[in-house]
């Protein structure tokens, strides 16, 4: 039998569980930092090693601020994405301003993404820089009342800052896999350093403990970062409940969602950075859950329906 929770307590219990997962990100990466920072302080000297860390902070620093203010154009114009202006997306601007007044937020910008799939995302640095995108298919495939579910989850991650949330996430993935990737190429470029063939040979335990953790760090984060996504999409569809008060229009979505996926069609393709960003994994045929960005839409559908 199905334990019914409500959408608070469903919404609840996703928070904690993303907050311990942005947890084990963050150990990891001061970890991954302080280790290979050893490591290098070891094999060649200390102002190696605070050389080589200013110079990858100043990188991230930048590619952070560049990323945070300009992640939702980056996002839209990596999908070819259009504004939903004129008559002919009257509703969809109906429905936007409906959710705006029941999320108590200010009025996100609209695009159409040309997609025959139905999928939507959301994009943009907080509520007041945000971005709600709909595919074409959203438009002709689903009824009002799904096409409002579909529009009030994606307002939920608006709203509960799901954006700066999952940016800071990938932001510390990204710095793991530089710090590692810098201290690979600092081994394969500069050998094990300087030094007696004794010292060298004394050494070699750390130093392959440094490129083991380099090699592994990123892969751990990165599926820390993935199950994180998962979570995500749990609370934004009890977000969409809370909105609608209609638990019927997301699950209703979400069936039609799967039906179109499995279509022996040709369907848009998005790059992997932007994929998590969707309501549905829009890459097909993720054989491992592990690497999945979103949990199974069949799990989804029975979240809902214990609510």
């Amino acid at each position: 039998m199905i334990e019914k929770k409500n959408f608070y307590e469903q919404i609840e219990s996703n928070k904690r569980n993303s907050q311990i997962l942005v947890f084990v990100v963050l150990v990891t990466l001061i970890a991954v930092t302080i280790a290979v920072g050893l490591v290098i302080a070891r094999f060649y000297s200390m102002g190696v090693m605070f050389l080589f860390l200013m110079f990858a902070s100043v990188f991230n620093i930048g590619y952070i601020l560049y990323t945070y203010y300009n992640s939702d154009k980056i996002a839209l114009k990596s999908v070819n994405a259009y504004p939903a202006d004129g008559a002919n997306f009257q509703q969809l601007r109906n429905i936007i301003e409906e959710m705006t007044i029941a999320g108590g937020m200010p009025t996100p910008k609209v695009y159409v993404m040309p997609s025959a799939d139905i999928n939507a995302f959301a994009t943009g640095r907080d509520p007041e820089h945000s971005v709600v995108c709909v595919t074409e298919g959203c438009l002709t495939k689903l009824n009002r009342e799904e096409l409002q579910a579909v529009i009030s989850h994606e307002m939920t991650h608006i709203r509960n800052y799901d954006i700066r949330f999952v940016t800071l996430v990938a932001v510390m993935v990204g710095l793991v896999a530089i710090i590692s990737q810098m201290f690979l190429r600092s081994m394969w470029y500069g050998g094990m350093g300087g030094g007696s063939r004794d010292r060298r040979g004394g050494n070699a335990i750390i130093l392959i403990g440094g490129i083991i953790l380099a090699i592994v760090a990123p892969l751990i984060v990165k599926l820390v970062q993935l199950s994180i996504s998962r979570k995500r999409e749990y609370m934004a569809d009890a977000g969409a409940v809370e909105m609608t008060r209609y638990p019927l229009g997301m699950i209703n979505a979400l069936k039609k969602i799967s039906q179109d996926y499995a279509q022996p069609r040709k369907h848009t393709e998005v790059t992997s950075a932007v994929a998590p960003m969707f309501l549905a994994d829009p890459v097909k045929n993720r054989m491992i859950t592990l690497f999945q960005t979103h949990p199974p839409i069949e799990d989804r559908i029975k979240a809902l329906e214990a609510m």
